[in-house]
């Protein structure tokens, strides 16, 4: 979908497609027809933005051939649907019946890692609609937070700078500028943007920047309005937000939390006693899977690495991270320019939700995800911003 902010940008807001577990072409595109056609028939646009995930083997695919990436691109159109931005943080196997850890593997201490994303960059140069201003490309935060030293940070730092070349190249090749966003997450070694103005000071910021992923800037328990004015100080852009929201569990209702245990995601959980300031890998603070958590006894209220779907928080006395999502989004378009105009709803999880919750055929996981994108879109409306239904795009 698109929407107008009253600066004059063109937002852009799309699901990402990691929920799905396709990962040939032929599969892909028969998970268009499956699920993101039936979602834009629902939401009743004639235009609905994916947030494609492609894993590595079929990203090197398209990238050597260009006839594949034109058929991808008339098949994406055929279908009402557009491509601004990929999904470039799991390499592979995302959902598996086991992902954990390995969703970090290949990180960017590795040549696997900049390759990946530099053929997603130049599949999506060739994928961007012809109005669209540039491409995003969402990646892990460097890497797992251990084992991190000062060898492995001069490795990733290289790997950067040669990735910036990179995108540099595919923008002079095609005309079609591709940025890519280091996305913090719990556990990671950019966990808190106040980490990302640490580790990625000097980066080339006309190429590289942040995914703001919502669900975990809520799990590390920061303000959206001092985060945000943290990498503006830092001068660097959020190429790409992800629209989504984690778990609250106030003091005292940890039992509650049990039915959410779960063996394919890690679940990352943070008390409030983190903070921005505070270590986020204190364990008397945190822990990096909820069954951990639950093992250790920390203290409450916390925050859980759980994205649930934006319209149906989980029931009492749970509660989803939605006010730290309508904060972030104030911050980011209340104000008379755009902060970002690439967004994500990105729910992944639905495959592993409490049985209760999950959906049981493809027809209910596009209704459940064209509900998200509702949700979103009325949140962005209520900002000012005007849906496309109303106005000439």
């Amino acid at each position: 979908m698109r929407l107008r902010h009253a600066g004059g940008t063109t937002v852009h807001l799309g699901y990402c497609t990691n929920v799905h577990p396709a990962e040939d072409l032929a599969g892909i595109v028969a998970q268009l027809d499956s699920h993101a056609r039936p979602v834009r028939e629902r939401l009743g646009v004639d235009l609905l933005g994916l947030g494609l995930w492609l894993a590595a083997p079929v990203a090197a695919e398209l990238a050597a051939d260009p006839a594949l990436r034109r058929r991808l691109r008339a098949d994406l159109t055929a279908r009402g649907l557009e491509v601004v931005t990929l999904n470039g943080f799991p390499y592979a196997a995302f959902q598996a019946p086991v992902v954990k850890g390995a969703v970090y593997h290949p990180d960017w201490t590795t040549d696997a890692r900049l390759a990946y994303t530099l053929d997603l960059a130049r599949v999506l140069a060739d994928l961007l609609p012809d109005d669209a201003a540039r491409g995003s490309v969402s990646t892990l935060p460097l890497a797992w937070r251990e084992p991190w030293d000062a060898a492995r940070a001069d490795a990733a730092r290289h790997r950067l700078d040669r990735l910036a070349a990179g995108l540099a190249a595919v923008e002079r090749d095609t005309g079609r500028p591709v940025r890519v966003g280091f996305e913090p997450e719990p556990g990671c070694v950019v966990e808190t943007t106040g980490q990302a103005g640490s580790l990625l000071a000097g980066v080339d910021t006309d190429r590289l920047g942040i995914c703001l992923d919502l669900a975990h800037l809520a799990c590390a328990w920061e303000d959206p309005a001092t985060a945000l004015a943290r990498l503006a100080a830092a001068g660097l852009p959020v190429v790409k937000v992800q629209v989504s929201a984690a778990i609250e569990a106030p003091a005292g209702t940890t039992d509650a939390l049990r039915r959410w245990v779960e063996p394919r995601f890690l679940h990352q959980t943070r008390s409030a006693g983190c903070g921005a300031a505070a270590d986020p890998a204190d364990p008397v603070h945190s822990a990096d899977d909820l069954d951990a958590a639950l093992d250790a006894g920390l203290t409450g209220p916390w925050r859980v690495h759980y994205h649930v779907p934006l319209h149906a928080p989980p029931e009492p006395p749970l509660n989803s991270t939605l006010p730290v999502l309508r904060a972030a989004l104030a911050e980011l378009f209340a104000g008379p320019v755009a902060g970002c105009d690439h967004l994500d709803v990105e729910t992944y999880t639905w495959g592993v939700l409490p049985a209760a919750r999950r959906p049981r055929t493809d027809a209910e996981l596009a209704a459940g995800i064209a509900a998200e994108l509702a949700f979103a879109r009325d949140e962005l409306v209520a900002l000012g911003l005007t849906d496309r239904r109303e106005v000439a795009v």
